[in-house]
């Protein structure tokens, strides 16, 4: 079924409204993304935190309509 990369890029900016969020689609097949997201909301936490907050923000939908997201989050410097 998979997920179209302005869906998975609306539900991560809506959760976190100020990230700098850049997808990729790793295979073509709306089932596998990289996601780079920036965002401010991230200072402070671990990195399990941050990919937590990104993972809540997708609503369960990881291993459902999204199959893989290969995530790397940061802070603004």
């Amino acid at each position: 079924m998979g997920m179209r990369e302005s869906d998975l890029r609306a539900m991560i900016e809506a959760a976190l409204p100020d990230a700098e969020v850049t997808i990729t689609d790793l295979a073509g097949d709306n089932d596998h993304y990289a996601a780079h997201i920036v965002s401010e909301s991230f200072r402070g936490l671990s990195r399990v935190a941050q990919h937590k907050a990104v993972y809540a923000a997708l609503g369960g939908r990881m291993g459902g309509e999204l199959h893989a997201l290969q995530l790397t989050t940061a802070i603004p410097s």
